[in-house]
């Protein structure tokens, strides 16, 4: 639960006044701050038909979703906020979330009633007000109250000291998301045990299962997420355009790579909520390596420089695209040649999305192409069959994957059990990543020299469509020539 008393960590360092006088004038003579009724958010009923399904599928068990509470990142400095994204679809609360809220799902005949537990504002009277720098009004801004909470998110709130009598209730079959809030879980677990029957018929296997089942309804994006994914690309798009005016000072700057960050990172601060991801800006032989986000680097004119990124909304939805950039604004004969292989394995694994094939098809078929491409360079010391059935020796130039589900997470769906993700079947509304590439380190010598330090990686973003797909990040540049007349005409 959390503490608005004064944060002990700050309190050696304290300088704030304590006197009867001091505390009784800085409560006095504030003007009435009037807080107006919101109507519903858009994401509202979306939230709600969420909330239905998850309950639908847990009759009589009682049900807690934390939000999570802010994360330390040094000392008495803490992480930008951020809720649990299983709080964040059956709430719609995205960026605005108040730190250890809990959603609550109360088991009743007709199903649950769902209540969201918060820290309502505090009163100007209190000492929280002033002198809680984690949470006080004076330090972090006002928090909403519980009418205003309950009228955006067309769900009943209550505050968060009310919590403990839904604690006092906990029972051996209450299910919680483990990894919300460690501090809040260890409370429920000690209250199931309390109430179990013995302390074998308690363990953690059902909240697992709860938490694969929240993973997997987020498979299909309703009609808002997908409207969410399309705005999260569109501010990325912004994002590289303004990367690619950018590479002057990139070019001219020592850590050139922090330069590319920083610029995208920017524009994700100014449309969205932050970036989904850490920004992955690898120019020349950085771009071997998958997550490589040091990105300390310099910018060099005949390098390449690829660009993993993607705005976060406030929703908390994410893009993830990458693009391969030549950074002088042409590619070499040799660059463009691994670049066509990429985007051609890209082309091959889109053409056959559709309702109804396996997710792993898409991998394969992009594996498919790799293999070809790579035998055809003499890079294998067999053929592309061989290497394809038994040999993979084609995946030393891609270890990773080729697509994953998005949307909340960069990485969606990710607690989906295995028979209904990689091994699922493709449905209208999955949005997920295709993302090939092919990775030449500088000191592998089972490649030319003239492949060693390229990396070309090509990520678009697409949903799935009753007869096939979309391609959603299809106004960013993709094929070669594209991407060279897309930096001509931002380029000074």
């Amino acid at each position: 639960m959390a503490d608005t008393s004064t944060p002990r960590v700050t309190a050696n360092r304290s300088a704030l006044p304590t006197t009867t006088e001091f505390r009784s004038y800085i409560s006095s003579d504030w003007a009435e701050r009037p807080d107006l009724t919101p109507s519903p958010r858009v994401a509202a009923p979306y939230a709600a038909a969420r909330r239905l399904r998850i309950s639908a599928q847990y009759p009589g068990k009682r049900l807690i979703v934390p939000a999570g509470p802010a994360r330390v990142r040094s000392n008495d400095t803490d992480h930008p906020y951020r809720a649990h994204s299983a709080f964040a679809y059956l709430t719609g609360w995205g960026s605005d979330a108040v730190p250890d809220s809990v959603l609550v799902f109360e088991p009743t005949a007709e199903g649950h009633d769902a209540t969201l537990y918060f820290l309502a504002a505090a009163g100007r009277e209190t000492t929280e007000f002033y002198a809680n720098a984690a949470i006080g009004e004076f330090w972090t801004g006002p928090r909403p109250s519980l009418e205003h909470v309950a009228a955006d998110l067309a769900l009943p709130t209550r505050d968060l000291a009310d919590l403990e009598t839904v604690l006092d209730s906990v029972d051996a079959d209450t299910l919680v998301v483990r990894d919300a809030d460690a501090g809040l879980t260890d409370q429920i677990d000690g209250r199931r045990l309390l109430t179990a029957v013995d302390a074998d018929s308690v363990d953690d296997e059902a909240d697992i299962t709860f938490a694969s089942d929240l993973s997997e309804l987020r498979f299909v994006k309703d009609d808002w997420e997908q409207g969410e994914m399309r705005a999260a690309i569109a501010a990325t798009k912004r994002g590289f355009d303004e990367i690619i005016k950018g590479l002057p000072a990139a070019i001219s700057t020592e850590r050139g790579e922090r330069v590319v960050e920083g610029t995208f990172n920017r524009r994700a601060r100014i449309d969205g909520n932050t970036v989904g991801y850490d920004t992955i800006a690898a120019s020349g032989p950085h771009a071997c390596y998958l997550h490589w986000t040091r990105n300390d680097g310099p910018v060099v004119p005949g390098d390449l420089l690829l660009v993993d990124a993607g705005v976060e909304l406030d929703s908390l939805y994410t893009a993830d695209i990458t693009r391969t950039l030549p950074v002088n604004g042409t590619f070499s004969d040799i660059q463009r040649r691994v670049y066509d292989a990429v985007l051609e394995a890209a082309d091959a694994a889109r053409a056959i999305v559709k309702p109804g094939i396996r997710f792993r098809e898409v991998h394969a078929e992009a594996m498919r192409v790799i293999a070809e491409k790579t035998a055809e360079w003499g890079l294998l010391p067999g053929t592309a069959e061989e290497s394809l059935d038994t040999g993979q020796w084609h995946r030393r130039y891609m270890i990773h994957g080729t697509s994953h589900h998005l949307g909340l997470d960069v990485h969606d769906c990710a607690k989906a059990r295995r028979e209904l993700y990689l091994d699922g079947v493709v449905e209208p509304g999955m949005v997920f990543t295709i993302e090939p590439g092919l990775y030449f380190q500088v000191d592998d010598l089972t490649v030319p020299e003239e492949f060693r330090g390229i990396g070309v990686r090509i990520e678009d973003n697409i949903v799935v469509t009753e007869d096939g797909c979309e391609l959603l990040s299809g106004d960013i540049p993709r094929t070669a020539d594209a991407v060279e007349a897309w930096m001509r005409s931002l380029l000074p």
